[in-house]
């Protein structure tokens, strides 16, 4: 089990909890109940629950740790005067922030993609020593941006962890940073990049390099402006997606998009 995983069910105990027979004391989670009720429910025998919760509860534990971390819950009791235990206090009993109550009511989506650093870090195992630290470095800030239901920031920090996979294509295409970084900060920056790019590659290739850039080139610039934005769960989501798509299809095409130069 993984930290994702132990996170996801712990989400969803947030939402449906379930402590059984036991009391939760003080606290809105007590996790050892919560936990000995689910295994229960998962069939194990009377004995069983109490070592399955010894084998997996560092993970559960850093699990509650990330999400006081993320402000969604907080360690001890949920109230002044509430029953307090010392287990409890030393990391089994948390209480949902107000901020915790408003994310829960919110949309489920995260509940069921990479949010967390180390499974997303996984999936972008294979492109970040290719596309360099700052695509790295802001697809992680996207992710931990929705997880917090920061999509304006999120759908930013997509658009520009594309730009920097963009750049570092094209840079190495034209074998020369200072000219493509200078053609990056004129006027029009990024079209020139792009033109470099996909300038005089293959009508099927600029049309599914547009087909995972477009919207994410819009966001972005949605995201980047001081007006009032309608950027939701919905495009903060898609925004994730196209950029690990996007990340893919630069992967798979490097050879045929650096040969073509202009």
């Amino acid at each position: 089990m993984k930290l994702e995983d132990a996170s996801k069910i712990l989400i969803k105990f947030l939402r449906y909890p379930d402590h059984g027979s036991f009391g939760k004391y003080g606290y809105d989670v007590y996790l050892p109940h919560l936990l000995i009720t689910y295994f229960r429910k998962k069939g194990l025998s009377a004995s069983e629950p109490e070592k399955k919760l010894q084998e997996v509860s560092p993970i559960f534990y850093a699990a509650g740790w990330e999400l006081c971390r993320r402000g969604i819950l907080r360690p001890g009791i949920n109230k002044y005067g509430a029953q307090a235990t010392d287990s409890g206090n030393a990391g089994d009993g948390y209480s949902i922030t107000p901020f915790g109550q408003k994310w829960l009511q919110e949309a489920g989506h995260d509940d069921f993609i990479p949010t967390e650093p180390e499974r997303f870090a996984e999936m972008l195992a294979p492109y970040a020593g290719k596309f360099g630290s700052a695509f790295h470095e802001r697809a992680q800030e996207a992710i931990r941006c929705y997880g917090a239901h920061a999509y304006l920031a999120c759908c930013a920090m997509c658009g520009a962890a594309t730009e920097s996979i963009i750049l570092t294509i094209a840079i190495e295409k034209e074998n020369d940073e200072k000219e493509v970084l200078k053609k990056y900060l004129s006027a029009n920056g990024r079209r020139h990049i792009e033109n470099i790019l996909i300038g005089k590659a293959s009508k099927p290739l600029q049309d599914d390099y547009r087909t995972y850039s477009t919207l994410l080139k819009y966001w972005r610039d949605e995201a980047a402006h001081g007006k009032a934005s309608n950027i939701k769960d919905n495009e903060a989501y898609t925004s994730l997606a196209l950029l690990l798509r996007l990340a893919m299809f630069i992967n798979d095409n490097w050879k045929e998009l650096v040969k073509n130069t202009i």
